[in-house]
């Protein structure tokens, strides 16, 4: 049987070092790892022989047998039997793992074994709560700390007993084909240790559900979809394990005058015909219930916008305020008297069409295309 080169198996350097080794491995192992090339035989081969040159290479004592014997350090009993040891084919997965234990157990799932899940709570605010900040009381029914065994699990002074089924690990280990899989343990739920005499009040858990009264202080400028986290304030962890976080989602109530814009303010101030012609001044209560005053320039528009520079919204966790934008309507009066029709009357026959530029440059166009 042709036995081929560890360096040329890996596509290494004689001299590379052990970070190269390493990277060469887990670029290979990641290209034809049988599940996730559907289990092709061929594939499985080849991943059983760049596990034995990296198992070989990685490892200083055997690296200088093999570079001194080649394969034949590990025939015949030389060189300290075959490049795997003791192990076998079976240190494949602990091989695998040590290289790729990032992606096979991206949660730490022994680290976070039995933490408390996290819990949402959904607040809304007005607009002026959220513009100056606020303390929220909050109502939350959660799994806590249970206080008749002080989150232990265990009744009176008993103390956890070590899993028999994990020894201690929290998880256990199955074959399955040809790779060993790791799981939580399901006998202490990847805690390690399992309760002899547990808590009447929590069952062995050291957790009961109650309802609890939290202030969370809100800070000035929340808008709608901001999350804030509060570490810990979640679900209690089993038996004394990390408790989870809480999540307050922020929901904003409709404001009977403003629309928000992020920092921006905005509402639609009406205005007579005659402000709007003659101009003037126009008076908003801020959100912060000071009054703000713009000035109305002659001539101006329906749809056209009056900008006031920082009396808008807080900036979250930043220093200074939004604008506040008037955006102007001119309403046209429905109910005259007879003086003001009069008026408007003796107004009408003094225009030369050169007051409402725009309304002389449409009709003319209209004019334009009737051939008129």
């Amino acid at each position: 049987m042709v036995q081929i080169d560890f360096y040329e198996l890996l596509g290494i350097e004689r001299t590379a070092d052990d970070r190269t080794i390493k990277s060469a491995y887990r670029r290979l192992a990641m290209e034809c790892h049988p599940d996730r090339t559907g289990g092709c035989k061929d594939n499985e081969a080849r991943f059983k022989e760049i596990t034995a040159a990296y198992d070989c290479l990685k490892d200083p004592q055997k690296r200088a047998a093999y570079d001194r014997f080649g394969h034949a350090a590990f025939q015949n009993g030389g060189g300290g039997g075959n490049p795997f040891g003791q192990q076998g084919f079976d240190g494949f997965s602990d091989i695998f793992s040590s290289i790729f234990g990032e992606f096979m157990d991206p949660r730490g799932q022994r680290q976070n074994a039995g933490r408390g899940a996290d819990l949402r709570y959904d607040l809304e605010l007005t607009l002026e709560e959220a513009f100056a900040g606020k303390e929220a009381r909050l109502e939350v029914e959660t799994l806590a700390r249970c206080g008749g065994c002080e989150g232990r699990g265990s009744r009176g002074d008993a103390r956890a007993a070590t899993c028999s089924t994990c020894g201690g690990m929290g998880k256990v280990r199955a074959q399955q084909g040809f790779f060993m899989v790791e799981r939580l343990c399901p006998g202490c739920q990847g805690s390690g240790q399992v309760i002899a005499d547990p808590c009447l009040a929590c069952e062995g858990e050291g957790r009961t559900l109650s309802q609890r009264t939290l202030n969370v202080q809100i800070p000035a400028g929340v808008d709608e979809g901001t999350r804030i986290r509060v570490a810990g304030e979640g679900e209690a962890g089993i038996r004394g394990a990390g408790a989870g976080d809480l999540y307050i989602f922020v929901h904003m109530k409709r404001h009977p005058i403003f629309e928000r814009e992020g920092t921006t303010l905005v509402a639609d101030c009406p205005v007579s015909f005659t402000a709007a012609a003659l101009g003037g001044a126009m008076t908003i209560c801020g959100v912060d219930g000071k009054p703000v005053e713009m000035k109305i320039p002659p001539g101006i528009q329906s749809g056209e916008q009056l900008r006031q520079r920082g009396v808008g919204m807080t900036i979250l966790n930043g220093r200074g305020r939004g604008d506040l934008v008037a955006r102007i309507h001119v309403e046209t009066p429905t109910r005259l008297s007879a003086k003001q029709k009069e008026l408007l009357a003796a107004f009408r026959d003094t225009e030369t069409g050169e007051e409402c530029p725009a309304s002389r440059s449409f009709f003319t166009r209209i004019k334009d295309m009737l051939g008129a």
